[in-house]
């Protein structure tokens, strides 16, 4: 069986197609083949409220390429999703409809709730039962979930995300709604609380860390690493520590959220598993087809 997740965010749209190999009751994804394309659908929508002519063009060659993998690869699956950008826009849908009128692929629009479920599938295996708050820091939108005994109790998706921050387009009000999210639901009760981050800026801070494999990072380490980076000028960010271009500018915006949220909780370690959006649309895939199959059977 090979899946394909196409995840088209607010700051670069990524494409992943992954074989699916059954041993017994584990199954493991094994990645084909992965595509980063840094298409910034943010940059037009938070600034003018809709997508450009430039990256509608833009995108609908990456919508055919990326059709092409598909049929290249014969994927058995897939499925296309887009998050705050395509749904705060004012011709995003209509530009997903055109792309279904004339690329036969069916792009979902997903809300801030689908789109926590679909990355709290993926993050769920590293989990315990004690308390963590998940924060998912994307270009357009930040989720967050908190969890205790095993079991998600709370989430919320908030209009805070790197490129917003990096472009002066979050608001005030909408930091101070985040803070009394927290501040409200992460209760004493709950005991200690272990962050749980996810996104690719995050992942790049962890990287740059350079901590022992599984290991978390302190609160205080991200301060180091932040400052890091931020010592550096962008030309640098790409050539030294070997970020994307849409990566280099994004990376502090998206640490001050990290950081701000970490704060608020009283959290003073983060744990950065190397998923994300587009690995829980692969485990949704996985289950359908494999619902699929047992009904096909039973007939």
């Amino acid at each position: 069986m090979k899946l394909a997740a196409i995840d088209i965010g607010s700051n670069a749209i990524r494409f992943q197609i992954s074989s699916v190999l059954e041993n017994g009751p584990k199954v493991i994804f094994k990645k084909l083949e992965y595509v980063r394309f840094p298409l910034r659908l943010g940059h037009d929508v938070f600034a003018t409220g809709k997508i450009s002519a430039k990256s509608i063009e833009k995108f609908k060659k990456l919508m055919t390429a990326y059709k092409l993998l598909i049929e290249l690869y014969e994927a058995t699956d897939y499925m296309f999703c887009a998050t705050s950008a395509m749904r705060e826009s004012e011709n995003g849908y209509a530009l997903a409809e055109a792309i279904e009128k004339e690329l036969g692929i069916s792009i979902e629009i997903i809300d801030g709730n689908r789109e926590a479920e679909f990355i709290n599938r993926a993050i769920q295996s590293y989990l315990s039962d004690n308390t963590y708050l998940h924060i998912d820091v994307g270009g357009g939108s930040t989720e967050l979930n908190l969890y205790t005994g095993g079991k998600k109790i709370k989430t919320r998706s908030f209009k805070i995300g790197s490129v917003r921050v990096l472009e002066n387009h979050d608001s005030p009000v909408m930091w101070e709604d985040m803070e009394k999210w927290v501040r409200d639901n992460v209760k004493k009760e709950f005991g200690k609380v272990t962050a749980v981050g996810t996104g690719g800026n995050i992942s790049k801070m962890y990287e740059l860390a350079q901590l022992k494999p599984h290991r978390s990072m302190s609160f205080k380490k991200m301060i180091e690493v932040r400052d890091m980076i931020e010592s550096h000028s962008i030309e640098d960010r790409i050539y030294k520590l070997q970020m994307n271009p849409d990566r280099a500018d994004v990376i502090i915006p998206a640490s001050r959220i990290y950081m701000k949220v970490m704060e608020w909780a009283h959290a003073k370690y983060i744990f950065v598993p190397d998923v994300g959006l587009k690995d829980g649309m692969l485990l949704h895939l996985y289950d359908r087809n494999i619902q699929q199959h047992k009904i096909q059977f039973v007939k």
